[in-house]
């Protein structure tokens, strides 16, 4: 399972200080940090960058390539943002993300094609409403992966985002059932192995007990490994959670990942 580190986000107090006042240090810092804490690729989140958006995102993206040669995933729905931070890209890139939202259809998901890029899909309905179970869910699938052919994209460059929810929605618990269900299924019913993604930080978002958070990231994960998550997207500062994370991909080892001999030293 690839870790990709979701602490470069707008929200975070380091990052949207350092965007307001262009100063690279901190951004590099915190890059650097994720790096050494075992991240194999980095989740830049910009927002929506309502004001300046290009520059300010070319800013993020080679304030981080200055100092880690990690993988991206340029995170925003800002489509000149998303342009100009792959224009100033210069290593492996994934475009996080489109729906069938008809804007993002329009903007975001030719950019795919552009810079030949992977890019995730969001399985969300067109107006942006969280499926209700796993049979929407797919249905959804299937028509991503018309508008991904329609738009001349290789099918493998998706990379599925099935939308993990809060637990603490009323139908939380479920809808973390419904997920499993839908990584499961994917490959069977689009013919290919298609790689997904979920973002397990957003599991535990809301108010609640910080060590009960935890446990929850840290037994839910198992399951996603179980189910053949690709690719968690999560707090890599969480290091109980990544260390989990580890021994899953250890003990659950994918066509791109073959197994290896176990080595205590690995965790």
């Amino acid at each position: 399972m690839i870790l990709a580190a979701d602490n470069m986000q707008i929200t975070n107090r380091v990052v949207a200080d350092a965007l307001k006042e262009m100063r690279p240090e901190a951004i590099q810092n915190l890059a650097k940090a994720c790096e050494a804490a075992g991240a194999d690729m980095l989740d830049i989140n910009s927002g929506p960058l309502s004001r300046d958006p290009e520059s300010k995102m070319r800013f993020l993206i080679e304030s981080v390539q200055d100092v880690s040669d990690l993988p991206l995933l340029i995170d925003t729905a800002n489509p000149k943002a998303m342009a100009a931070g792959l224009r100033a890209n210069r290593k492996q890139v994934i475009i996080n993300g489109f729906s069938l939202e008809p804007a993002k259809l329009e903007a975001i998901l030719p950019l795919a094609k552009e810079f030949d890029a992977d890019i995730i899909a969001y399985l969300l309905h067109p107006d942006s409403r969280v499926p209700a179970d796993s049979t929407e869910r797919l249905n959804i699938a299937v028509e991503i992966c018309h508008e991904i052919r329609k738009s001349g994209i290789n099918e493998n460059r998706l990379i599925i985002d099935p939308v993990i929810v809060p637990m603490m929605w009323e139908n939380g618990a479920v809808q973390a059932s419904e997920v499993l269900s839908v990584i499961r299924m994917l490959p069977d019913l689009l013919g290919f192995p298609v790689r997904t993604v979920a973002g397990l930080s957003n599991l535990t978002s809301g108010k609640g007990n910080r060590e009960k958070k935890r446990i929850a990231e840290q037994t839910y994960l198992p399951m996603l490994a179980g189910a053949g998550l690709t690719m968690a997207l999560l707090n890599i500062f969480h290091h109980e959670t990544a260390r989990t994370a580890r021994v899953c991909s250890l003990l659950t080892p994918s066509l791109s990942q073959p197994a290896r001999i176990f080595t205590w030293e690995e965790i």
